[in-house]
Protein backbone atom coordinates (compact mmCIF):
# COMPACT_ATOMS: atom_id res chain seq x y z
CA UNK A 1 0.00 0.00 0.00
CA UNK A 2 1.16 3.36 -0.90
CA UNK A 3 -0.10 6.82 -0.79
CA UNK A 4 0.81 8.41 -3.86
CA UNK A 5 -0.62 12.15 -2.72
CA UNK A 6 -2.53 13.26 0.60
CA UNK A 7 -5.38 11.13 0.75
CA UNK A 8 -4.53 8.98 -2.63
CA UNK A 9 -3.57 5.52 -2.21
CA UNK A 10 -2.58 3.01 -4.45
CA UNK A 11 -1.87 -0.57 -4.26
CA UNK A 12 -1.47 -3.57 -6.91
CA UNK A 13 -2.83 -8.12 -6.02
CA UNK A 14 -2.37 -10.00 -8.82
CA UNK A 15 -5.87 -10.98 -10.71
CA UNK A 16 -6.87 -14.60 -10.54
CA UNK A 17 -8.75 -14.61 -13.32
CA UNK A 18 -5.95 -12.84 -15.84
CA UNK A 19 -3.16 -13.99 -13.60
CA UNK A 20 -1.06 -10.67 -13.05
CA UNK A 21 -0.62 -7.55 -10.81
CA UNK A 22 -3.40 -4.88 -11.46
CA UNK A 23 -3.58 -1.49 -9.95
CA UNK A 24 -6.20 -0.14 -7.38
CA UNK A 25 -6.79 3.10 -5.90
CA UNK A 26 -8.59 4.97 -2.88
CA UNK A 27 -9.75 8.39 -2.44
CA UNK A 28 -10.05 8.77 1.09
CA UNK A 29 -11.46 12.14 1.55
CA UNK A 30 -13.74 10.93 -1.12
CA UNK A 31 -14.70 7.76 -0.13
CA UNK A 32 -14.15 6.22 -3.75
CA UNK A 33 -12.44 3.50 -4.92
CA UNK A 34 -11.52 2.81 -8.44
CA UNK A 35 -11.12 -0.39 -9.96
CA UNK A 36 -10.93 -2.33 -6.69
CA UNK A 37 -9.28 -5.53 -6.00
CA UNK A 38 -8.88 -6.20 -2.18
CA UNK A 39 -5.14 -5.19 -1.47
CA UNK A 40 -2.56 -7.61 0.07
CA UNK A 41 -3.91 -7.25 3.29
CA UNK A 42 -7.79 -8.30 2.58
CA UNK A 43 -10.36 -6.12 4.17
CA UNK A 44 -8.64 -5.23 7.09
CA UNK A 45 -6.49 -2.32 6.06
CA UNK A 46 -9.83 -0.78 5.42
CA UNK A 47 -10.40 -0.69 9.01
CA UNK A 48 -7.34 1.80 9.73
CA UNK A 49 -9.29 4.08 6.70
CA UNK A 50 -13.06 5.75 6.85
CA UNK A 51 -14.67 3.06 4.95
CA UNK A 52 -15.22 3.08 1.18
CA UNK A 53 -18.95 4.06 -0.18
CA UNK A 54 -18.58 4.51 -3.89
CA UNK A 55 -16.94 1.91 -6.57
CA UNK A 56 -16.03 3.31 -9.89
CA UNK A 57 -15.40 1.45 -12.62
CA UNK A 58 -12.96 2.59 -15.76
CA UNK A 59 -14.38 0.07 -18.14
CA UNK A 60 -17.01 -2.97 -17.97
CA UNK A 61 -14.28 -5.49 -17.10
CA UNK A 62 -12.49 -3.84 -13.95
CA UNK A 63 -15.42 -5.00 -11.39
CA UNK A 64 -12.60 -7.61 -9.62
CA UNK A 65 -13.38 -7.14 -6.11
CA UNK A 66 -16.43 -4.72 -5.92
CA UNK A 67 -19.11 -7.07 -4.92
CA UNK A 68 -17.02 -7.73 -2.05
CA UNK A 69 -16.23 -4.60 -1.03
CA UNK A 70 -20.07 -3.39 -1.60
CA UNK A 71 -21.06 -6.97 0.87
CA UNK A 72 -18.56 -5.36 3.46
CA UNK A 73 -19.28 -1.58 3.02
CA UNK A 74 -22.33 -1.08 0.97
CA UNK A 75 -20.46 0.66 -1.43
CA UNK A 76 -22.72 2.27 -4.35
CA UNK A 77 -21.19 0.33 -7.68
CA UNK A 78 -20.75 2.70 -10.51
CA UNK A 79 -20.37 1.64 -14.59
CA UNK A 80 -20.29 3.03 -17.73
CA UNK A 81 -24.15 2.88 -19.05
CA UNK A 82 -22.74 0.88 -22.23
CA UNK A 83 -20.88 -1.18 -20.35
CA UNK A 84 -23.06 -2.26 -17.70
CA UNK A 85 -24.75 -5.20 -19.81
CA UNK A 86 -21.20 -7.11 -18.67
CA UNK A 87 -22.12 -6.92 -14.88
CA UNK A 88 -25.90 -8.15 -15.28
CA UNK A 89 -26.55 -10.96 -12.43
CA UNK A 90 -23.13 -9.88 -10.36
CA UNK A 91 -25.15 -7.14 -8.14
CA UNK A 92 -26.48 -3.57 -8.33
CA UNK A 93 -25.09 -1.40 -10.40
CA UNK A 94 -25.47 2.56 -11.17
CA UNK A 95 -25.05 3.49 -14.55
CA UNK A 96 -23.52 6.64 -15.51
CA UNK A 97 -22.95 8.87 -19.14
CA UNK A 98 -19.91 10.33 -20.52
CA UNK A 99 -20.06 13.72 -19.09
CA UNK A 100 -21.73 12.95 -15.80
CA UNK A 101 -20.21 14.47 -12.34
CA UNK A 102 -19.68 11.61 -10.58
CA UNK A 103 -19.07 10.91 -6.47
CA UNK A 104 -16.35 13.01 -5.30
CA UNK A 105 -16.45 15.61 -7.74
CA UNK A 106 -15.19 13.05 -10.67
CA UNK A 107 -15.81 13.49 -13.75
CA UNK A 108 -16.60 10.30 -16.80
CA UNK A 109 -14.98 11.20 -20.15
CA UNK A 110 -15.37 9.34 -23.07
CA UNK A 111 -12.10 7.22 -24.48
CA UNK A 112 -13.44 4.69 -27.00
CA UNK A 113 -11.78 2.90 -29.09
CA UNK A 114 -10.29 -0.22 -27.78
CA UNK A 115 -13.83 -0.91 -26.89
CA UNK A 116 -17.15 1.33 -26.41
CA UNK A 117 -17.15 1.64 -22.71
CA UNK A 118 -13.44 2.34 -22.42
CA UNK A 119 -13.50 5.64 -19.60
CA UNK A 120 -11.14 8.04 -18.15
CA UNK A 121 -11.72 9.72 -15.49
CA UNK A 122 -10.88 13.30 -14.20
CA UNK A 123 -10.69 13.79 -10.35
CA UNK A 124 -9.76 17.13 -9.90
CA UNK A 125 -9.33 16.88 -5.89
CA UNK A 126 -6.29 15.45 -6.57
CA UNK A 127 -5.14 17.18 -10.11
CA UNK A 128 -5.33 13.38 -11.50
CA UNK A 129 -6.92 11.43 -14.31
CA UNK A 130 -7.49 7.75 -13.90
CA UNK A 131 -7.49 5.57 -17.23
CA UNK A 132 -8.68 1.72 -17.83
CA UNK A 133 -6.91 -0.26 -20.87
CA UNK A 134 -6.19 2.20 -23.78
CA UNK A 135 -2.88 2.80 -21.74
CA UNK A 136 -0.66 0.87 -19.46
CA UNK A 137 2.24 0.56 -18.03
CA UNK A 138 4.23 -2.75 -17.98
CA UNK A 139 7.17 -3.25 -15.08
CA UNK A 140 10.22 -3.44 -16.91
CA UNK A 141 8.89 -1.35 -19.85
CA UNK A 142 10.42 2.20 -20.35
CA UNK A 143 7.19 4.91 -20.12
CA UNK A 144 3.88 4.20 -21.44
CA UNK A 145 2.64 2.00 -23.95
CA UNK A 146 -0.33 -0.03 -25.44
CA UNK A 147 -1.67 -3.38 -24.35
CA UNK A 148 -0.15 -6.20 -26.84
CA UNK A 149 -1.81 -6.86 -30.34
CA UNK A 150 -3.53 -9.77 -30.00
CA UNK A 151 -5.84 -8.61 -26.96
CA UNK A 152 -6.52 -5.35 -29.36
CA UNK A 153 -9.40 -6.04 -32.89
CA UNK A 154 -7.36 -3.94 -35.54
CA UNK A 155 -4.63 -2.73 -34.11
CA UNK A 156 -2.81 0.17 -36.01
CA UNK A 157 -6.17 1.80 -36.21
CA UNK A 158 -7.33 1.43 -32.61
CA UNK A 159 -3.66 3.21 -31.92
CA UNK A 160 -4.44 5.58 -33.60
CA UNK A 161 -7.61 6.52 -32.09
CA UNK A 162 -6.76 5.92 -28.67
CA UNK A 163 -3.96 8.40 -29.35
CA UNK A 164 -6.29 10.70 -30.67
CA UNK A 165 -8.89 10.20 -27.83
CA UNK A 166 -5.92 11.08 -24.66
CA UNK A 167 -4.25 14.02 -27.08
CA UNK A 168 -7.84 15.33 -26.30
CA UNK A 169 -7.67 15.01 -22.92
CA UNK A 170 -4.10 16.75 -22.47
CA UNK A 171 -7.02 20.00 -22.32
CA UNK A 172 -7.66 18.88 -18.58
CA UNK A 173 -5.53 20.24 -15.41
CA UNK A 174 -3.88 17.01 -14.60
CA UNK A 175 -0.28 15.68 -13.23
CA UNK A 176 -0.96 11.75 -11.65
CA UNK A 177 -2.05 9.30 -14.33
CA UNK A 178 -3.80 6.13 -12.55
CA UNK A 179 -3.65 3.28 -14.46
CA UNK A 180 -5.78 0.28 -14.68
CA UNK A 181 -2.40 -2.03 -15.47
CA UNK A 182 0.79 -0.54 -14.05
CA UNK A 183 2.67 1.41 -11.60
CA UNK A 184 0.82 5.45 -11.73
CA UNK A 185 2.71 8.22 -13.00
CA UNK A 186 3.15 10.24 -9.83
CA UNK A 187 4.40 13.48 -11.94
CA UNK A 188 4.67 15.13 -14.85
CA UNK A 189 1.85 12.84 -16.40
CA UNK A 190 0.90 15.37 -18.94
CA UNK A 191 3.80 15.35 -20.62
CA UNK A 192 4.41 11.55 -20.41
CA UNK A 193 1.02 11.00 -22.25
CA UNK A 194 1.66 13.39 -24.46
CA UNK A 195 4.70 12.06 -25.48
CA UNK A 196 2.60 8.64 -25.87
CA UNK A 197 -0.03 10.13 -27.81
CA UNK A 198 2.07 11.61 -30.24
CA UNK A 199 3.87 8.56 -30.52
CA UNK A 200 0.74 6.85 -31.22
CA UNK A 201 -0.59 8.51 -33.85
CA UNK A 202 2.34 8.17 -36.10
Amino acid sequence: MREIAPGLWHWTARHEHIGIEVSSYYLVPERVLLDPILPPGGLGWFEQQPPPEHVLLTNRHHDRDAWKLREEFGCEVHCISNGCYELAGRGPVTAFEFGDELPGGIRALEVGAICPDETALQIPAHRALACADGVVRWPGVDGLTFVPDELIDDPANTKVALATAYRALLELDFDLLLLAHGDPVTSGAKRELEEFSAAGSR
